[in-house]
């Protein structure tokens, strides 16, 4: 039996309310899915678990559901894990953000670098926030996460560079002497940089040491930086996150 559509719903939920879907979810169901009245959705509002959903009402002004059970499971990962990510062209960006969500990070920073091909405006970095915002809902809706990743706005190297964290900061480096996966101790809480298309300056990299961050490599290859940001965050979700090699 195929299972409900998932459908993230910004407006917070409760046992037994009678909502109207929010236009973007209201739209997939009738318009994309075609779903009508008795037909079941899984919902979740980004606090936690999801809900049991049925639909009550179809009609041009929207949808209207009304909730059933709540099952208070979660899937997040105990590693906090950041990902800094030097934008990178617009549809690997888009393929970065999709497979970090995926990948079980907490939050996700779009960096603007020397490399950095795709130039933002404010208005137009405002709209990419708002696509990359979209493309986090649509990859929790898929993965069965029901919290959503923070997205910082996109902001200068420099100035996230200057900004404290609570966890160990690492960069990758293809100069760095130190495996990923041989740090030791329990991470708790880190963040990664990753260059864009051609990696970091050189500059850059000698500013992200002076602010402390640790240099740590994949191996002996270079690798694009859709391909390093994935690699590296598998590496530590297996080594310090859910996927537990080194728990009890």
């Amino acid at each position: 039996m195929k299972a409900p559509p998932r459908l993230f719903c910004a407006t917070p939920l409760h046992p037994g309310a009678s909502i109207h879907l929010p236009e973007a979810p209201a739209h997939h169901v009738a318009r994309v899915l075609r779903l009508g009245e008795g037909n079941a959705l899984i919902l979740f509002d980004g606090r936690g678990g999801e809900w049991r959903a049925t639909i009550s009402h179809v009609d041009k002004r929207g949808v209207r559901v009304t909730l059933g059970q709540h099952y208070p499971q979660e899937t997040e990962s105990p590693l906090q894990l950041t990902l800094l990510q030097g934008i990178a062209s617009a549809d690997k960006m888009d393929w970065i953000i999709q497979k970090a969500v995926e990948l079980g990070v907490s939050a996700i920073a779009p960096l603007l670098t020397e490399r950095t091909l795709l130039k933002l405006s404010p208005e137009r970095a405002e709209k990419r926030s708002l696509h990359w915002r979209n493309i986090i809902i649509s990859a929790c809706e898929q993965c069965g996460r029901t919290r959503l990743p923070e997205l910082h706005a996109p902001e200068p190297l420099r100035a996230r560079l200057a900004r404290a964290s609570a966890g160990q900061r690492l960069v990758l480096s293809p100069k760095a002497q130190t495996p990923l996966a041989a740090l030791p101790g329990d991470l708790g809480a880190a963040e990664i940089l990753i260059g864009p298309e051609g990696g970091l300056a050189e500059r850059e990299l000698e500013e992200a040491l002076a602010a402390g961050f640790t240099p740590v490599s994949l191996g002996p290859r270079v690798l694009r930086t859709e391909t390093a940001g994935m690699a590296a965050l598998a590496v530590m979700q297996g080594r310090w996150g859910d996927w537990g090699l080194q728990r009890p």
